[in-house]
């Protein structure tokens, strides 16, 4: 590990928001439910990347749109920057309309060299509490890469040939990925400014953000869970999902009793792979 960053292990902020009514009735507008969660419900899962987002000037902000490097997180310089995926457990409810601290704290730093060059892996735990009672304790793996040279020709992602029981197709337009880059205040260009997307980070056209498809994807748990909520919650994203391109949200029991669940894009590729329990 490079020295340098070592000092940024343990390293801790924390942050109080308000559960806004008015927050979760925009998340259910914007996914399209014909209810939103009342005061003092639970808060829906996924729900919760809403809230204690950094509020950053835009003269704070990096080329991508993201807070410039430093700060809370380790100054890495590698351009590209990605959710890779979480290990959530939902140990009470989060009540719409309370207010409530998330207290981060950086888990580990870890340097690798892949096939396209050098990578950082950071490990954030972010625990969630309302009333001296913890309600989520998340750990949330970020990565830091190089950028692709242009005319790289990305590899086909295999196809995803599990068989689902339940699922439902999404169709995800501007409007959508709008809507969800300013409820959680997401500046990241990739997903409203095509140009960018397309000229600087060579996607062919705007990406559906993560956490977007992660949260649909504990809807579909929820759906199939008989009322009862989540207790845990892990994703990995694996292949990018764009914009007017339908891709199937879709699960399955697994032999130890959670749920299989799966995003599956239009050309039946694996774009994510996750798995949920119940309380």
């Amino acid at each position: 590990m490079t020295a340098s960053f070592e000092s940024w292990i343990g390293r801790e902020e924390e942050r109080t928001d308000r559960i806004t009514l008015q927050a979760a009735e925009a998340m259910a507008a914007t996914l399209d439910l014909e209810s939103s969660p009342r005061l003092g419900a639970a808060l829906p899962p996924g729900w919760q990347w809403m809230f204690f987002n950094p509020v950053v000037q835009r003269r704070g902000l990096g080329a991508a749109g993201h807070p410039a490097r430093g700060g809370f997180l380790p100054p890495i310089e590698l351009p590209r920057r990605m959710w890779a995926g979480s290990r959530i457990r939902y140990l009470a409810e989060l009540a719409v309309g309370s207010l409530a601290t998330r207290t981060s704290r950086i888990q580990k730093v870890e340097n690798k060299v892949g096939k396209r060059g050098s990578l950082w892996f950071v490990t954030v735990q972010h625990t969630t509490r309302c009333e001296g009672v913890d309600c989520i304790v998340e750990e949330q793996d970020i990565v830091y890469r190089e950028a692709t040279p242009p005319g790289t020709v990305a590899p086909a992602p295999a196809r995803h040939d599990d068989v689902a029981q339940w699922g439902r197709e999404i169709v995800p337009d501007t409007t959508l990925l709008f809507r969800y880059s300013a409820l959680t205040f997401n500046g990241h260009r990739i997903h409203y400014d095509q140009a960018y997307a397309r000229g600087e980070e060579g996607y062919p056209d705007l990406v559906v953000h993560g956490p977007l498809t992660a949260t649909l994807l504990q809807q579909l748990a929820l759906e199939q869970g008989g009322g009862r909520a989540l207790a845990s919650f892990e994703f990995r994203g694996v292949s990018p999902l764009f914009v007017t391109r339908p891709f199937r949200v879709e699960g399955r029991p697994a032999d130890d009793g959670a749920l299989a669940l799966w995003a599956r894009g239009p050309d039946g590729e694996l774009a994510m792979s996750a798995s949920a329990t119940f309380r």
